[in-house]
């Protein structure tokens, strides 16, 4: 379908109007910018000038927005199934890519305003999906209202899906205000195309203030750097993306280790039938995007990443499988069905196959992405993997620690 600006009624193109066209900025590229002194004005927020969050949030009954997210986690609806019959991964997913935009570069990005619903965050590669997630959420945003934000509400919703799955977190910490409109005051590169990488110059040297490897994405490409399976070259990536969000090695090995303890990866068909992203699709889809025409579009039809597969046993239990299979197996270098590159666990004893997550009568072998393969053969990570292996409590108090520090740390 053609996607350009059609009218609505008529189905016809626009006609030249005013604002359209050359525009001053392209006549003048190095003209001052100053838009971005009015950016999230009170005229945006529908909440009013007189509106106080803080004062608002006192009111909210905290205690019952979690007894309704718990309760979420496995109410599966039908027209987005969830894995192993609970939200809970693709919750802590949501949560995780809020906050995981921060950078120490320039102190910008992170959870602090909401901002992974408007562009061009909500339509990112790698939040494929998460548009279900704040769907899923509506419900819960209608009853509580203005009392809590969108942006307190998917950090609540990541903390209550570890909890939910048997995890114990530090707690939540609420306060941040939403804002209305996309902000004009963050740089996140300059390539025109996603997954651009013109970012790097000399020896894969990252320009500053960004962060994430490529042009869409949180953190690294979980394929490797520019989609070579390299588990060690991966490492250098990990190590500095991570360091630009304030992790340091430990950290770093706890959150990775401890977020794929949860869920899966998606890549069960082709990509080229997964329509655009939610900005650049129809009206008609009110919002939501990556409408996928493989099969059902969802169940085991799904396709997001282009990874397919869990990295362990129980997918909705927090418990030592990750790491546990990470060193038992060795692995061998596969292409998804999407056609990703990804590694899988050879020879597996039947206790470690991970059951279908939504046909129990399938199983599968245990997965890796590249990028945590280079917790096992990166010499710095390797070590410390290890240590939180065979110290379970020491690993669930790091990744609380760090899960906590990325979710409040701006």
């Amino acid at each position: 379908m053609n996607k350009d600006s059609k009218c609505p009624v008529t189905g016809g193109n626009g006609k030249p109007t005013a604002g359209r066209g050359t525009s001053n900025r392209d006549w003048w590229p190095n003209q001052l910018n100053l838009k971005i002194l009015h950016q999230n004005s009170s005229m945006s927020n529908p909440m009013g000038e007189e509106f106080n969050y803080a004062e608002e949030f006192k009111k909210l009954d905290l205690k019952a927005v979690k007894k309704d997210l718990y309760a979420l986690m496995t109410d599966s609806q039908d027209w987005w199934p969830a894995d192993y019959g609970h939200y809970g991964p693709l919750f802590i997913r949501m949560a995780w890519h809020s906050a995981g935009t921060y950078r120490i570069g320039d102190g910008r990005g992170g959870a602090g305003s909401g901002t992974q619903r408007l562009a061009p965050l909500n339509s990112w590669p790698d939040n494929v999906n998460l548009d279900k997630a704040r769907r899923l959420l509506w419900p819960i945003k209608q009853k509580y209202g203005r009392k809590i934000s969108w942006a307190d509400l998917m950090i609540l919703a990541g903390n209550c899906a570890l909890e939910s799955m048997g995890f114990k977190t530090f707690g939540f910490g609420g306060g941040r205000e939403d804002v209305w409109e996309p902000e004009e005051d963050i740089y996140w590169g300059s390539e025109d195309k996603w997954l651009g990488d013109k970012r790097y110059s000399g020896d894969r040297k990252l320009e500053n203030p960004l962060a994430a490897v490529q042009m869409g994405l949180i953190y690294v490409n979980p394929e490797g750097p520019n989609g070579k399976p390299e588990p060690v070259a991966s490492g250098h990536d990990v190590r500095d993306t991570f360091a630009r969000m304030a992790m340091n090695d430990e950290e770093t090995v706890a959150l990775v280790a401890g977020g794929h303890t949860f869920g899966k990866c998606h890549g069960a068909g082709d990509p080229a039938l997964v329509g655009p992203a939610p900005e650049g699709a129809g009206i008609e889809e009110q919002g939501l995007g990556w409408k996928n025409s493989f099969g059902t579009g969802k169940n085991g039809d799904t396709t997001g990443s282009g990874i397919e597969g869990a990295w362990k046993k129980n997918p909705t239990k927090w418990d030592m499988g990750y790491l546990n299979t990470l060193f038992k197996y060795e692995w061998e270098l596969v292409k998804s069905p999407a056609g990703a590159n990804q590694w899988l666990a050879k020879d597996v004893a039947e206790e470690d196959m991970v059951a279908d997550a939504h046909d129990p009568s399938k199983k599968h072998r245990p997965m890796m992405t590249t990028a945590d393969l280079s917790l096992r053969f990166d010499p710095i990570y390797e070590p410390i993997a290890r240590r939180y292996q065979k110290n379970p409590g020491e690993f669930a108090d790091a990744f609380a620690r760090a899960w906590f520090k990325l979710t409040h740390r701006d």
